[in-house]
């Protein structure tokens, strides 16, 4: 049930998944707006881009401006660790109530994959509290949740290129044994703008995952063998993700603000508990393996 949609926003359009949406739906002939905080990213590649800040909220009036359909693709982990859980929480409120007074008539929102017990990491609690304050617009959201997203410059990717290229030996906390369901970014752009295209999706929510249910150590050992590379991994009971976190960052590029709490919710299993999308938007899921290779190219 495909639908005409007028105007888009992409929120965070310059982030990791911005940048790959944008380009997709201006590819399938969308007309796009993109979001940005600062005048020094303009998109060149976008229809039009308007400059607005979430945490502003007499920014956002020209920013919603005839929109039909929003993606949110924003979080504030990159702002600084401390009190991220309140800027997500605040960013989430005034974009709803500037779509409520826009009119929007619809909001996909890619938030994160995991358990909804109490044991959640403060970033998952955070995707699933923004996920119910989206919810609460006079829109319909669909909520997709997602697991680690495989492409290159994401901050999980590029967490396990550091520690595999540059820790041939590595003392690990038995997070590495927890299981997750890693999808190619191509895949979930394509489940973004299937959703944008099918009205089926509206007011749901949607586990995606790649077909490759693999344990944090696994996914580790074959990045290493596809680069050719050997390395041991000795899992330990007394490393905690949060100790593990402050090893990590030495190692890697990827912002402390951002790694640490992607770690401290590597206790908590992402895989997929329903798989209803497949059937509404069919993909040939693309392999772990195959993935990383694309990935490793650059894409």
């Amino acid at each position: 049930m495909a639908t005409n949609p007028g105007l888009i926003l992409v929120t965070g359009a310059t982030g990791f998944i911005g940048k790959f949406l944008r380009a997709r739906l201006l590819e399938e002939g969308f007309t796009v707006r993109c979001m940005v905080r600062s005048s020094a990213l303009i998109v060149q590649d976008c229809a039009e881009t308007v400059q607005g800040d979430l945490l502003d909220p007499a920014t956002l009036g020209r920013v919603m401006e005839g929109i039909d359909t929003a993606y949110y693709l924003v979080h504030s982990m990159s702002g600084g660790r401390a009190g991220f859980e309140r800027r997500d929480r605040d960013a989430a409120k005034n974009f709803v109530a500037a779509a409520n007074n826009a009119g929007v008539r619809r909001v996909i929102y890619l938030g994160g994959l995991g358990e909804t017990g109490d044991d959640l990491s403060k970033h998952l609690k955070s995707r699933l509290e923004v996920a119910e304050i989206l919810k609460k617009g006079h829109f319909a959201t669909t909520f997709l949740r997602a697991a680690i997203i495989i492409g290159a410059g994401g901050a999980s990717f590029e967490m396990v290129r550091a520690l595999v290229e540059r820790l041939p030996l590595m003392i690990t906390p038995r997070w590495v044994t927890t299981r997750c369901q890693p999808i190619a970014v191509a895949d979930v752009i394509s489940y973004l703008v299937g959703c944008l295209q099918d009205e089926r999706t509206c007011g749901r929510n949607f586990d995606i995952g790649g077909p490759d249910v693999l344990t944090y150590k696994e996914m580790m050992e074959r990045f290493a063998n596809i680069q050719g590379k050997k390395i041991t991994i000795l899992p330990v009971p007394v490393l905690s993700p949060r100790l593990s976190s402050y090893w990590i960052r030495l190692i890697t590029t990827v912002s402390p603000s951002v790694a640490m709490p992607l770690i401290e919710g590597l206790k908590n299993e992402v895989i997929c508990r329903e798989n209803s999308i497949r059937d509404l938007i069919p993909l040939r899921l693309t392999s772990y393996d195959e993935a990383v290779r694309i990935a490793l190219k650059g894409k």
